[in-house]
C-alpha cells in the first residue's frame, strides 16, 4: 500500500491541472507495451546491483512496460539536461522519470542551477507531449551524516508543484536510510532496487499512470 503522504505528493497539482484544463492528459493511464524513460544517475543505472536489478528493469516487470535505463552515473542535473532531447526524440516516451539532483548535492552545485536544469527538463518533457514524474531525491544534512537519516530536498516539491507532476517522495531517502538496502554508502543493493521498483509502481498506480 502506497503510503498517504506519497499520495497526497502525487495529487498535489490537481487543482492546477484542472484549472488548465490538463488533469486527464497528464494523469493518463500508460498502457503495457508503452515506451517509457527513466533519466537519472547512478540510482536509475543501478551501480551496486546488476543492470537486470536496476529500478528501471525491475519497474518494466512490473507493469509491462519498455522501460528505457537512461541513468549515468556521476550524472548532474546540467548533464542530463544536455542529454535530454536526444533521449526524447529517440525513444518518443509517453512516460519520463526523472530523478537527477544527488551529484549536484554531492558536489556543493548551487541549489538555484540545480532548480533550473530540473524545471527546463520538465518543460522539455511536456512540450514531447509526455508525462513526467518527478523523483525526490535526499539531500546532504549533519542528520544523515551522523544518522544516516535521510529526507527528501524541499526543492522537488516546489518544482511538482509548479509543474503539476506528480512526485514520488521518499523513495530514495527510505531505501539509503536503511543499511540492509545498500551496496554502499550512496547506492541500493539489488533488494534497495527491488524495493523501490515495488514502492514506485505501487505510487503509479494509485496516481492512476500505471494499468492496474
Amino acid at each position: 500500500m502506497v503510503s498517504r503522504r506519497r499520495l497526497l505528493a502525487a495529487l498535489a497539482a490537481a487543482p492546477l491541472l484542472a484549472a488548465c484544463g490538463r488533469k486527464a492528459a497528464r494523469y493518463s493511464t500508460i498502457p503495457a507495451g508503452t515506451s517509457v524513460l527513466a533519466v537519472g544517475d547512478s540510482l536509475t543505472f543501478g551501480n551496486g546491483a546488476g543492470a537486470d536489478a536496476a529500478y528501471p528493469a525491475r519497474l518494466a516487470g512490473l507493469t509491462g512496460w519498455n522501460v528505457v535505463n537512461a541513468g549515468v552515473p556521476a550524472n548532474t542535473s546540467a548533464q542530463a539536461r544536455e542529454r535530454l532531447p536526444k533521449l526524447l526524440a529517440e525513444h518518443q516516451p509517453r512516460l519520463v522519470l526523472l530523478s537527477i539532483g544527488g551529484n549536484d548535492f554531492l558536489r556543493q552545485v548551487p541549489e538555484a542551477e540545480t532548480r533550473r536544469h530540473i524545471d527546463a527538463m520538465l518543460d522539455e518533457i511536456r512540450a514531447a507531449g509526455a508525462q513526467a514524474v518527478l523523483i525526490a531525491v535526499p539531500r546532504p544534512t549533519v542528520a544523515a551524516a551522523l544518522l544516516g537519516a535521510l529526507d527528501d530536498h524541499p526543492l522537488y516539491g516546489a518544482l511538482a508543484a509548479t509543474h503539476g507532476v506528480p512526485l514520488f517522495a521518499s523513495g530514495w531517502a527510505e531505501i539509503l536510510s536503511n543499511a540492509s538496502l545498500k551496496s554502499d554508502r550512496i547506492h541500493a543493493n539489488a533488494a534497495g532496487y527491488e524495493r523501490f521498483a515495488r514502492e514506485l509502481h505501487g505510487f503509479l498506480r494509485e496516481a492512476g499512470i500505471a494499468p492496474e
